[in-house]
């Protein structure tokens, strides 16, 4: 498949916009569309992860601004998170685990989405002291490894436990995918080293275009969407590119 530069960063900027309305970044969608374009497993992970800090910078800002997020009651989900994104972002994993391993987490992610009942009337389910930083620490690993934020896997766990209203929960999974995200680019300019400046200087045209979707995207999600609506969204565009990825994986 051959995309233009312009094509793809259209494609960028829709991408954006949708998931920024759903408090994610994007990275997983961003990185079907630069498989699909012909890049090259170094290229993919930096573009996608630097997009993904650029789209979830501004809706973590956005999500504050309006009250959903609060940084003291969500801080133990990253303790364990960031260090081992980091370490995620270092490992080794061949082409085809990695669409496989991100196929199978994305179909088990919107199911769990769509099966949520979305009720916040209802009390929080009771956990120990220590889940949260376990759950971090999982959810951050994994999304070293494959090269995303992580909130994709994070938001079903939340809306599972009844963590809290659906705009609290897509502005921690922002904050959640920002920090992780970072963690995850900076193992991956360790491996990358000076290779990393020319590969974002050949793809400086997709930078502005997710700035531009993420923008409009976290201003939709706080102004106009409903909590249900909020979460179907979520759901229908993990499960769309949980599709996409699985056809790559059994088309090689």
């Amino acid at each position: 498949m051959t995309l233009s530069a312009p094509l793809l960063a259209a494609f960028f900027l829709l991408t954006a916009l949708v998931y920024g309305a759903a408090g994610f970044g994007g990275g997983s969608t961003y990185t079907a569309l630069l498989v699909l374009a012909g890049r090259g497993a170094t290229e993919v992970p930096v573009v996608s992860l630097t997009c993904n800090i650029i789209v979830v910078s501004v809706g973590a800002w956005r999500f504050a601004r309006a009250g959903h997020v609060d940084l003291k009651r969500i801080w133990p989900l990253f303790a364990a998170s960031v260090p081992l994104a980091f370490v995620g972002g270092l490992l080794p994993v061949g082409r085809l685990l990695f669409v496989g391993l991100l196929a199978l987490s994305l179909f088990v992610a919107g199911a769990a989405m769509l099966w949520r009942p979305g009720d916040i009337e209802r009390p929080p389910r009771p956990y120990p002291r220590w889940f949260e930083p376990l759950v971090g620490g999982v959810l951050g690993l994994l999304a070293g490894i494959v090269g995303i934020g992580g909130g994709i896997y994070l938001a079903p766990v939340l809306h599972l436990l009844r963590w809290g209203h659906a705009h609290a929960i897509a502005g921690t999974c922002a904050v959640f995918i920002l920090v992780n995200s970072l963690a995850g680019l900076a193992g991956q300019l360790v491996k990358s080293g000076a290779a990393a400046a020319e590969i974002l200087t050949a793809h400086w045209l997709l930078l502005p275009a997710v700035a531009v979707g993420g923008l409009a995207g976290s201003t939709l999600s706080i102004g106009r969407f409903g909590q249900r609506t909020l979460r179907v969204l979520t759901a229908v565009l993990i499960l769309f590119v949980a599709v996409q990825l699985t056809r790559r994986f059994f088309a090689n």
